[in-house]
């Protein structure tokens, strides 16, 4: 069977991507980031944001995290709905995870709607679980939150001689 995924180019995220990644924020989520909180990311030293760009160079997904100390937190993945289940969330994921363990960091965690059992299935396919939940978390329509970590330990092996 061929593979049907599509064929992405994942990049840091510029400012020449900032007016599709804020149509993509207002397609995807009830409440969206507007285009100026996207262009303060790209000057925030704690945050890293991705693009996938397609062989057009349009960007169909897109992908934020934040740093602080040794502990990651994954803002927002979106992806075109025309584009979705064609392996770009997972992608853009992946980057953040080989991130993740390239830079010791303790763990990566996310905020994800109650409903979205795509996205739970994503999240849990690479590691994550469920941690917690938070109430009423989104608005429009008004869910909880589930929250989901995926923890990194390191071992001691680099100290055994």
């Amino acid at each position: 069977m061929a593979d049907t995924r599509m064929q992405v180019h994942i990049v840091p995220m510029t400012a020449e991507h900032l007016d599709e990644v804020a149509e993509l924020e207002r397609i995807c989520f009830s409440v969206p980031w507007s285009r100026n909180m996207l262009a303060e990311e790209l000057d925030n030293l704690l945050s890293a944001f991705l693009v996938a760009l397609d062989s057009s160079g349009a960007v169909v997904g897109y992908a934020g995290l934040q740093v602080v100390l040794d502990e990651g937190y994954i803002t927002n993945v979106a992806v075109r709905p025309d584009c979705r289940r064609q392996g770009i969330a997972g992608k853009l994921l992946q980057v953040f995870l080989d991130f993740a363990q390239g830079n010791k960091l303790a763990f990566l965690t996310l905020e994800v709607r109650a409903s979205n059992y795509d996205a739970i299935a994503l999240y849990g396919s690479r590691g994550f679980r469920s941690v917690g939940r938070r109430k009423n978390y989104y608005e429009h329509p008004k869910e909880d939150a589930i929250i989901m970590t995926r923890n990194f330990d390191y071992g001691t092996a680099d100290t055994d001689a």
